[in-house]
């Protein structure tokens, strides 16, 4: 039976996730120690007076299985740079494909002698087929690229770069389902004018809207980032 990972503290402080502990922290090692009392010491007894020893106190012997290991989350600005690293490889395919869309439509913007702010905000109201088509491309190449690489890989070239990883709540690559989940949240983020993206800098588990939404984790894949607990 998989078993919820523990999180260490993020980068930057926060908390661990409820049901975890932050590696390093004592007493948490098995139901003995929880309560603070010293614990007591081996049973004294002659030898061959049938007194035993004390009890593997090892919870891999005791429980059966291996411990589930320790992730350490992903601070926010290690999330914000690798966020930037991916927007730098999108963006020319983004100019690429929509310019070729707008050669082979026809559809182009209207000509202005200066496109400013209020241009910019007049095409918008007036919702410009340019605009929204390449709007709407430019968010359709953006969904795919997370998509197929968090499915594939677990993390995108940006966050390869920055050695961290999404995991699910057992510490696993997310499944098909749950990546999509993750990319479709990612809509919702970006619906709440980037306050979905912005909360991992106030979230003590450092998860962004979509995190929650998917039931994932960005953790640090670095020698610090993951250990046995």
């Amino acid at each position: 039976m998989r078993q919820p990972v523990f999180l260490g503290g993020g980068e930057g402080g926060g908390s661990a996730a409820p049901g975890g502990r932050v590696e390093g922290d004592p007493g948490l090692r098995d139901e003995g120690s929880r309560s603070g009392r010293p614990e007591p010491g081996p049973p004294v007894g002659r030898p061959g007076a049938g007194t035993l020893g004390p009890l593997p106190r090892d919870p891999i012997a005791r429980g059966g299985r291996s411990a589930a290991p320790t992730f350490y989350v992903a601070g926010f600005w290690r999330r914000v740079a690798a966020g930037i690293i991916d927007l730098a490889v999108l963006a020319p395919v983004m100019l690429l494909l929509t310019w070729l869309a707008a050669v082979v439509t026809g559809i182009h913007l209207p000509p202005a002698n200066h496109r400013g702010l209020d241009f910019w905000l007049d095409m918008i109201l007036a919702r410009e087929p340019a605009l929204v088509g390449g709007i709407g491309l430019a968010m359709a190449i953006a969904i795919i690229y997370l998509f197929l690489f968090q499915a594939t890989t677990g993390r995108t070239p940006g966050m390869r770069v920055l050695r961290v990883e999404v995991i699910d709540l057992f510490g696993e690559s997310p499944s098909i389902l749950r990546t999509a989940a993750r990319t479709a949240g990612y809509l919702a983020s970006a619906a709440t004018l980037g306050l979905g993206f912005l909360w991992v800098g106030f979230d003590s588990e450092k998860r962004a809207l979509h995190d929650w939404l998917a039931g994932t984790y960005v953790v640090r894949t670095d020698g610090a980032g993951r250990s046995r607990a």
